[in-house]
């Protein structure tokens, strides 16, 4: 089974408008037998987006336009390709009540879900942890250092993956080690591997998934996928089930980077 078990649609508010089908017919072409589109989740109501546009996730009333825009492709290209309907999920630390209400009304017409962390908390505001270089230099200062923010990321997801979100909880933990995307902006060496290994071994005591996510790569100032190569090994001699995920925003990023986990 050839999979890309993490891809964004043009429901995504601050992705690109490519049609449903271009997705498609290219994991088609390119031989892959089973895709997830996993659009960005309605956040919490009582959540305020801190990002510029607040386009991190769907709006609540296009939930249903987008099943049933996937439930039609489904079932326009069933002898072609698996296609599975899910979401990404956000886990903002409070909003657990909230997170699960939105899953129990809505879960049960997904077939896939991801669970991801993108926004921490610091000096009483949340910060998009992932917006850009800027917001994560000043959600640095503001949590005291750099390495304040990995803790306070590693802290979170493994809240994520201890926290009961209900029957239709996110089997998958979203692109784990996304705290590195700006790990050559800030230039520190901050060593990780202790809450790296930690967290997998959270994962597998709760028997969840990790997407492994090649976007990783793309970002000038990363250029590693998360969680980064040298911890697949580690992930594997725990027996977690590790999902590809090329993360793509676009029809042009469909599986972006997959060669570099199968070699």
């Amino acid at each position: 089974m050839k999979r890309d078990g993490h891809i964004h649609t043009p429901f995504c508010p601050h992705g690109t408008q490519d049609p449903l089908d271009s997705y498609i017919e290219k994991a088609i072409k390119s031989g892959f037998t089973d895709i997830s589109f996993t659009e960005h989740a309605p956040l919490p109501f009582s959540f305020v987006d801190p990002t510029p546009e607040k386009d991190s996730g769907m709006r609540l009333d296009e939930m249903h336009s987008y099943i049933d825009a996937i439930q039609q492709a489904k079932d326009a290209y069933k002898r072609d390709i698996r296609i599975r309907l899910g979401l990404e999920i956000d886990f903002i630390s409070g909003y657990e009540k909230e997170t699960r209400a939105f899953l129990d009304e809505y879960g049960p017409a997904l077939d896939d879900s991801i669970l991801s962390v993108h926004f921490l908390e610091a000096a009483g505001q949340f910060y998009c942890m992932d917006f850009s270089k800027e917001v994560f230099m000043e959600l640095s200062r503001q949590s005291g250092s750099v390495e304040s923010v990995y803790s306070d990321y590693y802290r979170t997801v493994e809240s994520s993956v201890l926290a009961d979100l209900g029957a239709f909880k996110p089997k998958r933990i979203g692109h784990p080690t996304l705290v590195h995307k700006f790990q050559l902006a800030h230039g520190q060496q901050i060593d990780d591997s202790s809450h790296i290994k930690a967290l997998f071994q959270q994962i597998k005591k709760a028997g969840m998934e990790i997407d492994m996510n090649g976007a990783g790569f793309s970002k000038p100032d990363c250029q590693e996928s998360y969680p980064p190569l040298s911890y697949i090994d580690y992930a594997k001699s725990l027996s977690i089930p590790l999902v590809f995920g090329s993360d793509a925003h676009s029809a042009n990023g469909l599986h972006k980077h997959y060669e570099k986990f199968y070699t």
